[in-house]
Order: C-alpha cells, then structure tokens, then sequence
C-alpha cells in the first residue's frame, strides 16, 4: 500500500484523518501539505524547529500513516520535488531582495510593483498546482445544483459578492448569504438536499462561513470549498475543494489568485450550461 502511494494521495490521507490526529500533528499535518515541493531537501531537525516539536514527535507523524520513518515517508515527495531556480529568482525572492537593498522608505509606485510582483507569484503557482478534477467536480456540482448559494466573510466578502453576482448571468438560482443584519441564521435555514452551497473561507476560517457549511451538511446539501488548505476544517466535508495560495507582500496577502480560480470556475460553468443546450437543440432536431 505504502510502496503504491503518491505524494497527493498521501496529502488527501492526511486530510481525511486529520480530525484525528493529537495538536502535535495536525500542526506537522499543516506544516507537510505547505511545504510539500521542498520537503525532500528539508532535515528532520528543521522541520520539528518550524513545528516547534521534538524531532521525535515527526517519526510518531510518519509512523501515524504507515512509514517505518521520516526518511520512508520524504521519499514519497520526491516526485514533486519543484527546486529552486538560482539564475531565475521567483518574483517573491526578488521582492525581498528589493526590499532589502532599499537605504530608505519605497515609493509609492515601488510598493504597487512589489504587490503586483506578490501577485503574479501567486498566479503562477495557482497555475502549477489547480487539480484539474476537483474543478471538473466543482463545475458538475454547480451544473446539477438546484439552487447555489454563497458565502464568504471578511476578506472573502467581496469575493463571494462576485461569485454570486457573476452566477446571477446564468439560469441558476442563487443566493447570497451576505448576513445582512446578522441575518446569517435565516438566510441558510432554507437549503436543503439537491442545492450546492459554495464556502469561500482562508484562515482563520470565519465561523460564519463554517456554520453554514455545517447547516449544509445537515440539510443533505452539498459544499463546493474554495480555501487554502486541503486541512482547512471545511475541505474535510466537501464534496469539491480547491485550494489556492494567495501571494504576499509587505504582510498583506493577495486577493488576485482567488478571484482569478473563482472567474475561471464561473466561466467554465457558463461554458458547461451553454453546452448542455446546445445538446439538447441537436437531440430534438433544431439547428442554430
């Protein structure tokens, strides 16, 4: 079994026991999935130093699924091994090599360009690592979906308000769950089984958006997931989950990624609808 397995299978393991696991391990667990492209070169003292554990503590981890040790379970990463390029600095190393160089404050114009920079990072990584069938199952759980609706907190906010504004240009019905005078409770109540709620939430994981998945849940609908971690306490009930990792500069993280997947995802969606019409006009004899 151990021999067979793969780096996201093991990832999707991990998910799907981490409820399970003691505090100790679910912070290695997070530690693990954020680190996966570099993990083989990493030492098993660098890693408990990061987790603020004892090294001990991540052959228990490796143990906890299968590997006789650290090293057994390191190997499985070294298909995704993504090493760093020397002579091409990502825009995230160049902008804190900008930032290091600087004598005195950035311009305005020099903090636009880093940000932009944080950004084109992100996109590029977003690129690298969207898994192709949890967005094939998130456009089909929208396809068959009687009514969708939409949630997002915070910073997610105003990418939820886009979500449910872009699907409004589709026959769907859709529902925002904006919590309009603290109105969260009365907006979910009503989905029930055969609805899709999408839950859009990045740590520390408003409890809003988690309440209402749980509602979801219990009301046999299903949960499409757009977050930043396959760890994340909603992705471990979604019936489709994609992560996005948002760049970051000067401490603030990028909204650019998020939005991008979230374009995407109603784009394709619109392209599978228009689709299904076109099918069903050459299924009944009507030309266009």
């Amino acid at each position: 079994m151990i021999d067979s397995l793969n780096a996201d299978q093991l990832i999707q393991r991990i998910a799907e026991e981490y409820d399970s696991l003691s505090k100790q391990l679910k912070v290695i667990a997070n530690y693990v999935e954020q680190h996966r492209q570099t993990l083989v070169l990493e030492r098993i003292t660098d890693i408990a130093a990061a987790c603020d554990v004892q090294p001990s503590a991540i052959v228990r981890f490796a143990q906890r699924f299968g590997f006789a040790g650290f090293s057994e379970m390191q190997a499985i990463f070294r298909d995704s091994f993504n090493p760093p390029q020397s002579s091409n600095p990502s825009y995230r190393q160049r902008i804190r090599s900008l930032i290091a160089s600087q004598d005195g404050p950035l311009s305005a114009g020099s903090m636009t360009r880093n940000f932009i920079g944080a950004c084109m990072q992100g996109l590029d990584d977003l690129a690298g690592q969207i898994d192709d069938t949890q967005l094939e199952a998130a456009v089909q759980l929208l396809v068959e979906a009687e009514n969708i609706y939409v949630v997002g907190v915070r910073r997610m906010f105003p990418i939820a308000s886009y979500v449910a504004y872009a699907l409004q240009h589709t026959q769907k019905r859709v529902h925002h769950l904006s919590g309009l005078g603290g109105m969260f409770h009365e907006q979910i109540r009503s989905i029930s089984e055969g609805d899709v709620l999408i839950a859009i939430s990045f740590q520390p994981y408003g409890k809003e958006t988690r309440y209402a998945a749980r509602v979801a849940v219990q009301h046999k609908a299903k949960l499409l997931v757009i977050t930043d971690s396959q760890m994340s306490p909603l992705a471990r009930g979604a019936q489709a989950c994609l992560t996005v990792k948002e760049g970051t500069a000067f401490a603030f993280r990028s909204l650019t990624s998020t939005i991008c997947l979230c374009q995407a995802l109603f784009i394709a969606l619109a392209y599978k609808l228009e689709l299904n019409i076109e099918e069903t006009k050459n299924v009944g004899g009507y030309d266009d």
